[in-house]
C-alpha cells in the first residue's frame, strides 16, 4: 500500500486527459481517512478521475500533517499556483475536518481533537510514513508550510449527487416501494451541535429520495459509533425502535447505510439489528462514478 500512494504522482501524472480541458494550474488535495487497501484503492481511483480534469494528490489520514504537508509539496511540484482542498467525508460536522482546516491554515484557532490526531499513527489509515517536509520533523499540530493559496470545500453533506447516489442503493434493494420504508444510517459525531447538523444534511439526502421513489416512508438517523456507552445505547434502541415500527406496519425495511464505502461499520449495524428482518444494500456510496463528479463540482 505504500508502494501504492508513494507512487500516486507518477501514475496520475500519466493519466490521460479526458473530454474536458484540464486545468493545470489548479491543484486538488483530496482528503480521505484511509484504511483497508480496498478503501484506499478506491479513493486512488476517484483522484485518478479527477487528475483527468486538475492535477490532483491524496492525504490520508484524520488530520495528519505529515501526509497534508506531502501532498502539498507535491502539487507545488506539479507546478500548480492554487490548491483546493476537498474533505472525502460524509460530513463537514466533525473535528477531523475542523483541525484539517486549521492544519491548512484557514482556522486560526485549533480544535482541542487536534492534540489527538496528531499522537495518531496515521500509516495505520494509508499514510505514507516518509510524507512530509525534507527538513527536520515539524510539530503536527502546526499549520503546512504552503507558499501558494489554499481553499477547502464542504464536504459530501446534503449534496445532490450524493442524495442520487443514495437513491440507487436503495432502488438496488427495492421490489415494491409502496410496500417499503426505507432508513438511512450514518455514522454520526459525538458532540450533541455536530450530530444535528449531520441530521440536518442527511434530511436534504431523504428529502430527495422521497421525491424520486414513492417509498411507503424513509427516515434516516446516525449512531454515533464514537460515544459513550449511553449515547450508543439510545442510538441502537432508535434504530431498532424504527425497524419494528415499520414491520409492525406490514411493511418492508431497507437499511441503507449512509457510508462512504463499507468496511467494518456495516458489521455494526447488522449486530444492532441482530434478531429483525430488514435487507441492507450490497454497498455503501462508492465506488461510484458520480464520486468524481462531485469533486469535480465541488472544485468548480
Amino acid at each position: 500500500m505504500k508502494r501504492i500512494i508513494v507512487g500516486l504522482s507518477v501514475m496520475l501524472a500519466a493519466t490521460p486527459a479526458g473530454a474536458g480541458q484540464r486545468d493545470s494550474s489548479t491543484g486538488v488535495l483530496l482528503l480521505a481517512h484511509g484504511g483497508q487497501p480496498e478503501w484506499n484503492e478506491r479513493v486512488v481511483s476517484v483522484a485518478t478521475g479527477v487528475d483527468q480534469q486538475y492535477p490532483t494528490e491524496i492525504a490520508f489520514g484524520m488530520a495528519s500533517r505529515a501526509s497534508i504537508q506531502g501532498a502539498v509539496d507535491r502539487l507545488a511540484q506539479r507546478g500548480v499556483t492554487s490548491i483546493v482542498a476537498v474533505p472525502l467525508f460524509v460530513s463537514s460536522h466533525s473535528s477531523v475536518i475542523t483541525s484539517t482546516a486549521f492544519l491548512l491554515g484557514l482556522r486560526s484557532v485549533a480544535p482541542a481533537d487536534l492534540k489527538l490526531f496528531a499522537k495518531m499513527n496515521h500509516a495505520s489509515h494509508g499514510a505514507a510514513a516518509d510524507l512530509g517536509d525534507d527538513q527536520a520533523p515539524a510539530d503536527p499540530a502546526s499549520p503546512v508550510s504552503s507558499r501558494l493559496p489554499i481553499r477547502m470545500t464542504p464536504a459530501l453533506n446534503g449534496h445532490p449527487l450524493v442524495g442520487q447516489v443514495v437513491v440507487d442503493r436503495a432502488r438496488s434493494i427495492s421490489t415494491s416501494p409502496g410496500d417499503e420504508a426505507v432508513i438511512l444510517v450514518a455514522h454520526g459525531p459525538v458532540p450533541e451541535d455536530d450530530n444535528r447538523r449531520w441530521l440536518d444534511d442527511m434530511a436534504k439526502v431523504a428529502a430527495q429520495v422521497r421525491t424520486a421513489v414513492p417509498f411507503a416512508s424513509v427516515d434516516y438517523l446516525t449512531v454515533r459509533d464514537d460515544a459513550g456507552t449511553v449515547i450508543k445505547e439510545a442510538a441502537t434502541r432508535e434504530l431498532r425502535s424504527k425497524v419494528e415500527q415499520q414491520r409492525a406496519l406490514g411493511r418492508r425495511v431497507l437499511v441503507v447505510p449512509h457510508l462512504l464505502s463499507f468496511g467494518g461499520i456495516e458489521q455494526g449495524l447488522r449486530k444492532r439489528l441482530e434478531g429483525l428482518a430488514y435487507t441492507m444494500t450490497a454497498q455503501a456510496l462508492m465506488p461510484d462514478d458520480r464520486i468524481v463528479q462531485w469533486v469535480l463540482a465541488s472544485v468548480r
